[in-house]
């Protein structure tokens, strides 16, 4: 089975301050471990830097090298791949924002969960309520009791 996190989980496990840090970090360490895939998107990726290294976002932000290597570090784990759009993508992001009508930041979510539908992962760690809004997509948050 194959999994992927939303940039939500990430920015926690790179947040010492966060309350949430050690169970961001847990879960990425348990699925980048295996049995199954940690399958990472780059809009995840990206969004996980943009916002890590934004003075105004974050507080102190990470350098950008901080953060290169913090996405580094997890790519260089054994049950980690990447993932991109393939052909058919614009297609697949019809199908996938056209019945929740994306607008705003959702498109970015309809964006993911249509990569999630090409590269058949059912399961997101998020957050972020809004996933739930896809047919075919698993929402699991890893910071609920």
């Amino acid at each position: 089975m194959t999994a992927t996190v939303d940039t939500n989980v990430l920015i926690y496990a790179a947040s010492t301050k966060s309350q949430r840090h050690t169970r961001a970090l847990e879960l990425l360490d348990r699925l980048s471990t295996g049995p199954g895939l940690l399958t990472l998107f780059w809009p995840v990726l990206l969004g996980y830097v943009r916002i890590v290294t934004n003075p105004l976002i974050v507080s102190p932000p990470l350098s950008t090298e901080e953060a290169v290597s913090n996405v580094d570090s997890l790519l260089a784990r054994p049950h980690v791949r990447t993932a991109s759009e393939q052909d058919g993508f614009w297609q697949a992001f019809r199908r996938t924002a056209g019945p929740v009508a994306a607008k705003g930041n959702l498109v970015t979510d309809a964006h993911i969960a249509a990569l999630m539908h090409q590269h058949g992962v059912r399961e997101i760690w998020t957050r972020d309520r809004d996933f739930r809004k896809f047919d075919g997509i698993v929402v699991r948050d890893p910071f609920a009791n």
